[in-house]
């Protein structure tokens, strides 16, 4: 166990701090996460089944102004660890996920007033115009502090805590595993339809009931619905743009036959 927290507490710093350094690349979303942490720990499959899953469930959740629902990040290693390293199934995982988010979101709110401390001294070494220092001190701040609090959380809730959090599992009655199991089904759908309320519009809500159709009526598998709207998109695309480019043509062809008419 010791040795699975080093390397989910080494995905924890892999995944932040490329994204740190990258200018925010989302490596750092569920469905990158969860599969580095499932290669990592030797299981690659259930990596990118519950990347899927987590990716679903974090999708409408948004930070909004600094404050952080639910660290995604976390909470998908924490549930790939815990499925991969007890040989629990994928949904007593994913049920998982949102409150150890929740708890590590309140860990990086915790943290900020200690980051925040550190930019007079930004600022003073910015001042100095020494850009090589600069660049090495960041480049470590970014990979290892930053994030050192989290990890060493994760390391010791891996190392130290799974064995504890299965043995409690196991002693739950089969009627809460099953409402777990239904919570975690539930948390899916519920993730889509906190993004569809943000982007729901008349133009694009036709959609939504055509691949209700397909999916319930005609029971078409997700990936043949997923190149089906793919097509529409692309095509969907295509013509916006050629209505884009009338419209522009004709505006210059109307500017051209009024300058000609002002002429004569």
């Amino acid at each position: 166990m010791i040795q699975s927290g080093l390397l989910c507490a080494l995905a924890w710093l892999l995944v932040n701090g490329i994204d740190r350094l990258l200018s925010w690349q989302t490596c750092t979303r569920p469905i990158v996460t969860a599969t580095v942490t499932g290669f990592l720990l030797g299981d690659l499959q259930t990596g990118i089944i519950m990347g899927a899953s987590l990716e679903a469930i974090f999708m409408g959740i948004s930070a909004i102004g600094g404050s952080i629902p639910a660290d995604a990040c976390a909470s998908s290693i924490v549930a790939v660890a815990f499925t991969v390293l007890v040989g629990a199934d994928v949904e007593t995982g994913l049920a998982l996920a949102i409150p150890i988010g929740t708890i590590m979101a309140s860990v990086n709110e915790i943290m900020k007033p200690f980051l925040a401390s550190f930019a007079p001294y930004w600022e003073r070494l910015c001042a100095t115009g020494n850009a090589k220092s600069l660049k090495i001190q960041l480049t470590f701040f970014g990979l290892f502090v930053d994030r050192m609090a989290q990890a060493v959380i994760l390391f010791l809730a891996i190392a130290f805590g799974v064995e504890g959090l299965q043995a409690f599992i196991a002693s739950l009655p089969a009627w809460i595993m099953s409402g777990l199991g239904a919570a975690s089904a539930m948390m899916t759908g519920i993730g889509f339809a906190i993004l569809t309320s943000m982007i729901w519009n008349k133009e694009i809500g036709v959609f939504f009931f055509a691949g209700f159709v397909l999916a319930k009526y005609m029971a078409l598998p997700t990936l043949a619905i997923a190149i089906l709207a793919f097509t529409v998109a692309v095509m969907y695309f295509l013509t916006q743009k050629q209505i884009v480019e009338l419209k522009k043509n004709g505006t210059k062809l109307a500017s051209t036959d009024n300058e000609t008419e002002d002429f004569f």
